[in-house]
């Protein structure tokens, strides 16, 4: 076997967000941009020889050539087997479930997630490791260290690989495994949920779904799992088939980018009681009533609170965990049931040593990811199987059991609003006064509302010790209400300011107060501290959900 050695050199930027790298495809197509950061991840592995390795990614536009450059660089890497996607598709939660079972030494997965696809739109990549989960910043410091320093990379000249058909080919020594992307993923969902009782849900007359795969990773998963395997009736998965621009749409499943669902959930007419859709790399979700759309903190407690329905979690919680930008509505479910709420920055990578140590068991972020110990990834089918469990053991519509939630536990009326692509300066600039601020802010009065305490949030693992400092802004109300600001890594041009209103109300004839009403005072005081609109020049977030 030749290995052939490259000169290069360092492209500035390298360095992995919250989910890896993520760039526009003109940036990632640069001769060697690609290659550079691959070799660096490479460089910081160690006993890799021999190993398996999985790669595989969300199908958007240059994922097939990308696959192809990491194949011949995995070989001279020294692994022995990699086992790739068929057409290079492999969702994240299904990478991470393929890691596990199969005990590879890791994974590379391509994807830019949420992100719009197509050769002017998004990139990304990033390194998952032996327990399916994302690397730690440990060793994600280490490889944006390297990439400044990088002066060669190296690869096995050979031919492309025919990534549609299955079974076992040859780059030098290594094995190319072609593998079916849903087989493992399917076996570890049906060993979690009542297939039985779903199946039977799905097939009464009065019950119809629809699940908009957002022409993204998870329409090829949609119909082996949703339509053959669960008998749901052909036209159930929509937007199936995985494109590299995602059909021109933007894979977020949120009530804007999703919107057609929303409306055909809305429309009496449409004959539909439950929808659902899943983001770019399908580790994301949105579920949907009749004329009824679930928020993600709300769907993570009523997950939390329902966990006896489903068999794999029916004998109890270890605990549960959310993002610190979350709303607190799980809180107030594990506090009922006696076990630890974990609150953590923003990144799946932080729940990964809760649930290897056992310390947790269902986690949630506010961005529509939801997830378990099954994987150690967010995972859009599994929330979405979860309800449908629900579903079929408590006869009830979405409403209904979000509204009965409501009535039990109180409702975290919650929004988050976005402001994207500011400019990297004004965003440093706002964030650099509102830090400023901290100090003077506790026991100021806005509209008669008392701020308790105002932070930069600070966390520390209790597993392993880390810190991770600067995680976002809070602002705490006497009333229990927060306001938190934060920078979202998951952009690839400017910066995303994202902006969290909260506001408990536990008297059930408030809870049909218009959510943008009841969060007014806080979008208030979100615009008299953080000064958006003078500093940015926006007068209206671009998403609110």
């Amino acid at each position: 076997m030749k290995i052939t050695t490259v000169g290069t050199t360092p492209f500035s930027g390298q360095k992995p967000g919250t989910s890896g790298l993520r760039k526009k495809v003109r940036v990632f197509t640069q001769p060697g941009y690609l290659e550079n950061f691959v070799q660096s991840i490479f460089d910081q592995l160690e006993g890799q020889q021999g190993k398996t390795l999985v790669l595989g990614g969300d199908g958007r536009y240059f994922n097939d050539v990308a696959i192809q450059i990491i194949l011949r660089m995995a070989a001279a890497a020294g692994f022995g087997r990699v086992l790739v996607g068929r057409q290079g598709i492999l969702s994240t939660p299904a990478a991470s479930a393929v890691i596990r079972k199969q005990r590879a030494f890791g994974g590379i997965i391509l994807s830019a997630s949420h992100n719009p696809g197509g050769p002017d739109d998004d990139f990304g990549i990033k390194y998952n490791l032996g327990n399916g989960g994302p690397a730690n910043e440990t060793f994600t410091d280490a490889v944006f260290k390297r990439t400044q320093e990088i002066s060669a990379y190296h690869l096995v000249e050979a031919a492309d690989i025919d990534l549609g058909r299955l079974g076992e080919t040859r780059i030098g020594e290594m094995i190319v495994c072609v593998i079916d992307p849903v087989a493992d993923y399917l076996e570890l969902l049906e060993s979690l949920f009542d297939f039985a009782a779903i199946k039977k849900l799905l097939a009464r007359p009065d019950f119809r779904m629809r699940f908009d795969a957002m022409h993204a990773v998870n329409g090829p998963y949609g119909h082996a799992i949703l339509e053959q395997r669960l008998g749901a009736p052909l036209g159930t998965v929509v937007n199936g088939t995985p494109l590299p621009d995602f059909g021109g749409g933007h894979p977020d499943p949120n009530p804007v980018y999703a919107a057609e669902l929303v409306s055909a959930l809305a429309d009496p007419t449409s004959g539909l009681s439950f929808g659902a859709a899943s983001d770019g790399d399908g580790d994301r979700n949105m579920i949907v009533g009749r004329n009824f759309i679930v928020s993600p903190s709300d769907s993570l407690a009523v997950i939390a609170a329902n966990y006896k329905l489903i068999p794999a979690y029916a004998k109890g919680l270890a605990g549960v965990a959310r993002s610190m930008p979350t709303s607190c509505a799980v809180d107030r479910v594990a506090a009922e049931l006696g076990i630890p709420c974990y609150e953590t920055p923003t990144g799946w990578k932080y729940f990964g040593t809760l649930l290897d140590a056992g310390m947790a068991t269902l986690c949630g972020e506010e961005s529509a990811g939801t997830g378990s110990n099954h994987v150690r990834e967010k995972d859009g089918l599994w929330a979405i199987l979860y309800w449908l469990n629900i579903l079929a053991v408590r006869n009830e519509s979405v409403e209904q059991i979000v509204r009965e939630h409501w009535r039990h536990f109180g409702r975290n009326v919650y929004s988050r609003h976005d402001y994207e692509g500011i400019a990297s300066d004004l965003a440093a600039t706002l964030f650099a006064e509102l830090r400023q601020k901290l100090p003077t802010l506790p026991g100021t009065t806005f509209d008669g509302l008392r701020v308790k305490a105002a932070d930069d949030f600070c966390y520390i693992d209790p597993v392993d010790g880390s810190r991770s400092e600067q995680q976002g802004v809070r602002i705490l109300l006497d009333d229990g209400s927060r306001v938190v600001f934060r920078l979202s890594g998951t952009g690839t041009e400017g910066a995303t300011l994202r902006v969290y209103l909260e506001r408990y109300v536990a008297d059930p004839a408030r809870h049909e107060v218009p959510l943008q009403q009841a969060l007014a005072p806080l979008v208030a005081i979100a615009e008299q501290v953080a000064r958006i609109a003078a500093i940015t020049g926006r007068n209206v977030p671009d998403v609110m959900s």
